[in-house]
C-alpha cells in the first residue's frame, strides 16, 4: 500500500517545525543548557544550606528556651528557705509598747502608687502578708515592715530609743520572748509585741 500523502506531509511539516542549528548554535545551546543545569544545582544547594542554617537555629532556639523555662521555673533558694511556692495572704498582728506608752500602727503603710506585698489597711496593728508566687523567709522578715514604713528597728533599737540607760529592747511572739528582732520570719496569726522599757 503507497504511503498515506497526508502522512507524508505530516512527517514533513514536523521536520520543518523543528529548526535546523548549526554546529555553533549546537554547541552554544548545549552549553546554555549546562549553565542552566549547573544554576538550578547551586539554587538547589543555596536552599539545602539555608534550610540546615534555619534548622539548626531553630534547634538552638528550642534549647534556649528550654533551659530558661527549667531555669525559671526552679527555686533560686534552698528548699529550707522556701516558704510558699504559690503565694501567701497571712496575718500577723503587731503592738509596740516605749516606756508603757503604745505607739500607733498607721493605716497603709505600704499603699500608695503600687502596693508591696507587706502593708497595714488600718491603724489596728495586723500586718497584710500578700504575696503571689514563690516566697522565701527573708521576705517575710519583720525587718521589711518596718523598711517599709521607713522606721528604724534591729536587736538595739525601735525607732530612736536603743537598748541603754534609757531602757531595754525585748520582742515577744505568741508570749515566747524572742531573740531574733528584725530577722524573724513572720507567721499567719503571730501576736508580736515589741517592748521597751
Amino acid at each position: 500500500m503507497p504511503p498515506n500523502i497526508n502522512e507524508e506531509s505530516a512527517e514533513n511539516s514536523l521536520v520543518a517545525e523543528q529548526p535546523q542549528f548549526s554546529k555553533k548554535e549546537r554547541r552554544l545551546l548545549r552549553h546554555q543548557q549546562r549553565d542552566e543545569e549547573q544554576t538550578r544545582a547551586k539554587k538547589r544547594k543555596k536552599f539545602k544550606k539555608l534550610f540546615a542554617i534555619g534548622l539548626v537555629i531553630l534547634v538552638i532556639s528550642a534549647g534556649i528556651s528550654g533551659l530558661v523555662w527549667y531555669f525559671a521555673s526552679k527555686p533560686l533558694a534552698p528548699k529550707s528557705e522556701i516558704i510558699a511556692q504559690s503565694g501567701i495572704h497571712w496575718h500577723p498582728e503587731i503592738k509596740i509598747l516605749i516606756l508603757g506608752k503604745i505607739q500607733e500602727i498607721p493605716a497603709n503603710i505600704g499603699l500608695g502608687i503600687t502596693e508591696k506585698p507587706i502593708h497595714t489597711h488600718d491603724d489596728m496593728g495586723v500586718i497584710h502578708l500578700e504575696f503571689s508566687g514563690l516566697v522565701k523567709k527573708d521576705d517575710l522578715r519583720l525587718g521589711k515592715f518596718f523598711e517599709i514604713w521607713g522606721k528604724k528597728f534591729n536587736q538595739d533599737c525601735i525607732f530612736d530609743k536603743c537598748s541603754g540607760t534609757a531602757g531595754r529592747l525585748k520582742m515577744f511572739v505568741n508570749g515566747q520572748e524572742n531573740f531574733e528582732f528584725e530577722n524573724y520570719a513572720m507567721r499567719d496569726g503571730d501576736k508580736i509585741e515589741i517592748v521597751f522599757e
